[in-house]
């Protein structure tokens, strides 16, 4: 990056760093003074935060298609063998499913051993249980579309990334023609990430007011109820961040401390927007641009762990999951409790890069645990914060893998990764 590029890099996130603490403290000062000013929930809360903070979540969200299409086919293009696809691959879906079961494992630990659920009274809140989930022989079938267009259209993310892949193939294989298509893949993808600076410009406004709705309708009273459970999690949640994540770098070759420092923007982005889709745009940015992964590694990576790595949703269903049993009174079994380990770790997989999807995935663990759906209700209050944070984890986990398998196919630019 260039010093310019670099000094606005480093004051954007200043300025978000900046909108997140006033967004807090508004939010705050919004839900203290409900009872008194109820006009500034209708009008500021529900009229004009919810306006400014849709729209810049709308506005991330049409980037994700055609940056996944366009970034996600040139880097596969940009490959000089097939067969580097494959064992590139392979690393990556590798180390997702193993910090994937690593994340629900520690998490059905520690939920087992603290016992956040004992003494907290049952759901009295009507919950209606989401749809059933496709089941892993759908979703794997599912992978191939039959229509590109509408699964563009769709944002069907699976399957964008697999005809993403196709197209690259064949471009690496058609010889002079695919030079030349490759060319103007490449040039699209450029085009969409100046699209993406643009939306950035708006970051800190939507920011701000994401948060202080978020804020303002939650509260701390409703956090006060769940208090073992919701600190459980962000403990949980932070030991992946802070511990797991740089012992996973330093074990593969990298210092965890640059890591820590650029990925600053990006939790950011993801803490606001509770959506890994949304934060894909900043997150092929800082980890391509600031990390020094190259594009061909985060054009693959990063989509494919948007869509099907999900540490920190595996943490949540893992000890929400634990959490809904001890309310009910039913003690897990061993084999249940391994049962909840392989369930977390393919409901992640299936969980969609979206606000509070991991609730709707965590139906299908419970059910196959024999535990009641209606428990959702127990925790539906303080999800969405959590969501938040867990959202932080979801993409600083797909970063993670990106870097360390950057390094062992000598694809990451160290010097860039260890600058300032």
């Amino acid at each position: 990056m260039t010093d310019q590029a670099l000094a606005d890099a480093s004051r954007q996130t200043r300025n978000i760093l900046i909108a997140v603490v006033l967004g807090i403290a508004v939010g705050l000062a919004i839900n203290f003074s409900k009872g008194t000013l109820p006009w500034l929930d209708t009008v500021l809360v529900q009229g004009v935060f919810k306006l400014v903070g849709d729209l810049f979540r709308n506005g991330l969200s049409l980037l994700v298609v055609p940056l996944v299409f366009f970034s996600l086919t040139a880097g596969v293009a940009s490959l000089k063998e097939p067969s580097e696809l494959g064992r590139l691959g392979w690393k990556i879906i590798a180390l997702y499913l193993l910090t994937t079961a690593v994340a629900i494992a520690m998490a059905l630990f520690f939920a087992v051993t603290l016992q956040p659920g004992v003494g907290v009274d049952q759901a009295t809140t009507a919950f209606k249980p989401p749809a059933d989930p496709p089941s892993l022989l759908a979703t794997l079938t599912s992978m191939v579309t039959t229509n590109p267009a509408r699964s563009l259209a769709e944002g069907n993310m699976l399957q964008i990334i697999v005809f993403s892949v196709l197209l690259g193939l064949a471009l690496v294989m058609s010889g002079e023609p695919g030079r030349r298509a490759t060319a103007q893949v490449q040039d699209w993808s450029e085009v969409v990430m100046r699209l993406v600076t643009i939306v950035m410009w708006f970051a800190p406004i939507g920011v701000f007011a994401l948060l202080a709705r978020e804020i303002a309708t939650l509260g701390f009273d409703t956090i006060l109820k769940l208090i073992k459970y919701f600190l459980l999690v962000l403990a949980m949640l932070a030991i992946q961040l802070f511990a797991v994540f740089p012992l996973m770098l330093r074990l593969g070759g990298l210092s965890p401390l640059p890591w820590l420092r650029k990925m600053r923007e990006v939790w950011l982005y993801a803490f606001s927007t509770s959506s890994s889709n949304a934060t894909l745009p900043i997150n092929l940015r800082v980890t391509e641009q600031r990390l020094g992964a190259s594009a061909s590694v985060t054009a693959f990576a990063l989509p494919l762990g948007a869509t099907v790595n999900m540490n920190g949703t595996a943490i949540m269903q893992g000890i929400a999951t634990v959490f809904i049993a001890q309310v009910y009174g039913i003690e897990l079994t061993l084999v249940q409790l391994l049962t909840v380990v392989g369930m977390a770790t393919l409901a992640a997989v299936g969980t969609a890069g979206v606000p509070s999807a991991g609730i709707v995935m965590l139906a299908s663990v419970l059910t196959q645990v024999g535990l009641p759906v209606e428990g959702i209700a127990l925790i539906l209050a303080v999800d969405r914060l959590l969501d938040m944070a867990r959202t932080v984890v979801n993409v600083s986990g797909d970063s993670a893998v990106t870097c360390i398998v950057a390094k062992a196919e000598g694809e990451l630019d160290e010097a860039t990764y260890r600058s300032p």
